[in-house]
């Protein structure tokens, strides 16, 4: 699929499902203009920006123009931990960011991202639509935060490579891997015998590029849609985890609002948020294809021999042990069991 047809698909699916929306009844909360800012790190062109862009118009449109919620992508107003601060002291409305990052504040928030814990997506949902979900977004209201129900995707992660490819745990060693700011991350990479290196995504071109690190781990339409297959040409096929987007809000900002406000609000992100899942899916299916004509090269891998070397490394047990009794069986409940 071209990116001209792929966003044609895009804007295509927003356009009708706007087109659909019933005529709203008329909000009026006398001359209050509520102007909202959401960030995040991804580009513009990425589906969770072109279904979050879909969802503020849907907003303003049901709220009579009053509510405007500005979306600000690829990092534009700052890194992970400059807009998490923002987002605390209410100079951010809304963050939207994967568990992992802002397990940092809110530790559970990174259980999604347990290594080979989920095989397919009708897993991933069933945990993360489930009972583990709410657990995570319990988690966020004790850190005086409002994550909504419905996660986002980003997509089973691969890894990719710049001079030669990951086929067998022995590979990472002495392997250089782009990791986010994530203590699962690192730890579960250093269990696998690499060399995990934090570096913000922003700057994860050019650290390929100087050597920096050696590889990255990212879903598909991450790496193509940050041009990473520009500087790294060996793709593993390790979905070696499976990563998905926080709707975040500051407590307070939200709290604030009309209640009207909240619920359209709520309804039009949870319902983008399913229809960017599709997107997805569906876009991840289709750029084996295209990274291949741009001249990536994909490996397959046995996942069970890098979850075996994970086992090994303590890994699991590590992370059970952080995660609490309670989290942890709830991820089993679905998974089976991993420690």
């Amino acid at each position: 699929m071209t990116d001209l047809s792929r966003r044609q698909l895009l804007g295509g699916a927003g356009a009708a499902a706007l087109g659909s929306t019933l005529a709203f009844p008329s909000v009026v909360w006398g001359q209050a203009q509520f102007n909202l800012k959401c960030a995040n790190i991804m580009p513009t062109d990425h589906p969770l920006n072109v279904r979050l862009r879909e969802a503020s118009d849907r907003i303003r449109e049901q709220t009579n123009g009053q509510v405007n919620i500005q979306v600000f992508p690829s990092s534009q107003l700052g890194n992970d931990g400059d807009m998490l601060s923002q987002l605390r002291a209410g100079g951010i409305d809304y963050f939207v960011q994967t568990g992992l990052i802002l397990a940092t504040l809110v530790p559970v928030a990174s259980i999604n991202g347990i290594g080979f814990a989920f095989p397919d997506y009708a897993k991933v949902w069933q945990a993360m639509d489930g009972a583990v979900g709410k657990h995570v977004i319990n988690g966020f209201a004790k850190a005086n935060l409002l994550a909504f129900d419905k996660m986002w995707d980003n997509g089973f992660r691969q890894t990719l490579s710049v001079a030669k490819p990951v086929r067998t745990p022995d590979d990472f060693r002495g392997y250089k891997i782009r990791v986010p700011p994530s203590p699962l991350w690192t730890s579960m990479f250093k269990a696998a015998g690499a060399l995990p290196v934090s570096i913000p995504w922003g700057e994860t071109y050019t650290a390929l590029q100087t050597r920096v690190a050696d590889g990255l781990e990212n879903p598909l339409a991450g790496i193509y849609f940050a041009k990473m297959h520009e500087v790294g040409k060996f793709m593993s096929n390790t979905n070696h985890m499976w990563d998905g987007f926080w709707f975040v809000a500051n407590r307070r900002n939200f709290e604030a609002l009309p209640a009207t406000a909240r619920d359209i609000i709520t309804r039009n992100i949870n319902e983008a948020a399913l229809r960017q899942r599709a997107d997805v899916e569906k876009l991840n299916a289709s750029l084996k294809s295209e990274l291949q004509a741009k001249g990536v090269q994909f490996v397959d891998v046995n996942p069970e021999a890098f979850r075996e070397r994970l086992r090994q490394g303590g890994f699991y047990s590590e992370w059970k042990g952080r995660m609490g009794d309670e989290a942890w069986g709830l991820l089993e409940s679905v998974t089976g069991k991993l420690a």
